[in-house]
């Protein structure tokens, strides 16, 4: 039975060294995964900012186009407000000024120089202020031309 007994324990002491064997596996394992873990953070956290980053340039040139496209809106503004008034200009000296239609003709000239000088005033913005000013005191009117005016798009389009 002793011997039994020495069998049992050198069954209980290489099992013992196994298990140890095991946990020291183990934490060695637990130890690498929190490695890999930790790693794996960072690199998202480097991810994460350069993505940001990323974004943030795209904001940057996304509002600089805008304010290049902007400045050459209004520039372009500025040139036909020019031009309209130049062609008030021209239709005033070339029609003659009495009977009806030199009537015609002043009045003609007139809007043409009126409007070339509230674009130059006003620019693209003043436009819009105004015409969302008539909306607003006009809504049905307003929808209504909308609706003329996309029907007359949509014929000329598909013809």
């Amino acid at each position: 039975m002793a011997t039994q007994n020495h069998g049992r324990s050198d069954w209980k002491s290489k099992g013992e060294e196994m298990a140890g064997q095991a946990a020291h596996t183990m934490g060695q394992a637990t130890g690498q995964a929190s490695a890999i873990a930790e790693k794996g953070q960072e690199m998202a956290g480097n991810a994460m900012e350069q993505a940001k980053d990323l974004g943030q340039r795209a904001m940057r040139s996304a509002g600089d186009a805008a304010t290049f496209v902007g400045k050459k809106a209004e520039q372009g503004t500025t040139a036909v407000a020019e031009q309209m008034e130049s062609l008030g200009k021209r239709v005033r000296e070339a029609v003659p000024q009495t009977g009806v239609l030199g009537g015609a003709s002043s009045t003609v000239a007139d809007y043409l120089e009126g409007s070339g000088h509230y674009l130059k005033e006003h620019g693209l913005s003043g436009i819009g202020e105004d015409l969302t000013g008539v909306v607003r005191r006009n809504p049905i009117p307003a929808i209504l031309a909308c609706v003329a005016i996309g029907y007359l798009i949509a014929r000329a389009t598909r013809s």
